[in-house]
């Protein structure tokens, strides 16, 4: 089986696991806050760095899910719709990164020291230190990213959904000759009504 064909589930395997990455890792931190007056470190979770963390990773996942099940014009949507979220997402956790931003530990340094203000909040911090979680979620973006553009490049390749799902169209009225019990049973099943 070529790799274009397999693109179905390399590409929803690489959406979930990028979603299940994401949601994890919000809550987990992602940041440790150092104190300048010497107090207990604070520890910022990755939901409170970037608030759409969580719900981005949640949206990647049902993404992930819809895509087995979708038509041709819909998998188009969904993959562009995972390619550009993952592009946002692993732009805003490369500034958490890489720049550890006031923002991104402001809110929960006011939650625990009850302390309000850019000046007064930064005043109390000696370094912000990111853990090991923003650069997993950074490696789970490139994958949906990857995926995304996989399931882009592929998805006029993929196998149709099961023909479990689908009814035939045939009724009645297709058959040659008298209607007997059984074809009324099969016109039913259809959804067709044989009395008509």
């Amino acid at each position: 089986m070529s790799l274009a064909r397999r693109g179905r589930s390399l590409s929803a395997l690489g959406l979930l696991l990028a979603g299940g990455i994401g949601i994890i890792s919000s809550t987990q931190t992602w940041l440790t806050v150092v104190r300048t007056d010497a107090g207990e470190s604070i520890l910022v979770p990755g939901a409170d760095a970037m608030a759409l963390l969580a719900p981005l990773s949640l949206a990647v996942l049902a993404i992930g899910a819809a895509l087995t099940l979708v038509g041709l014009v819909l998998r188009y949507v969904f993959a562009a719709l995972a390619l550009l979220s993952g592009v946002l997402l692993a732009w805003w956790t490369a500034e958490i990164l890489f720049t550890a931003p006031l923002s991104a530990v402001a809110p929960t340094v006011t939650e625990i020291t009850g302390l309000a203000g850019s000046e007064t909040v930064a005043g109390m911090i000696s370094t912000i230190e990111p853990s090991a979680w923003p650069v997993l979620a950074l490696i789970g973006w490139a994958v949906q990213i990857v995926a995304a553009v996989f399931a882009l490049v592929t998805a006029r390749h993929w196998k149709r959904g099961g023909r479990r799902f689908q009814t035939s169209a045939a009724t009645h009225d297709d058959h040659e000759g008298p209607v007997d019990a059984i074809d009324s049973w099969d016109d039913l099943s259809r959804g067709s009504d044989p009395t008509r």
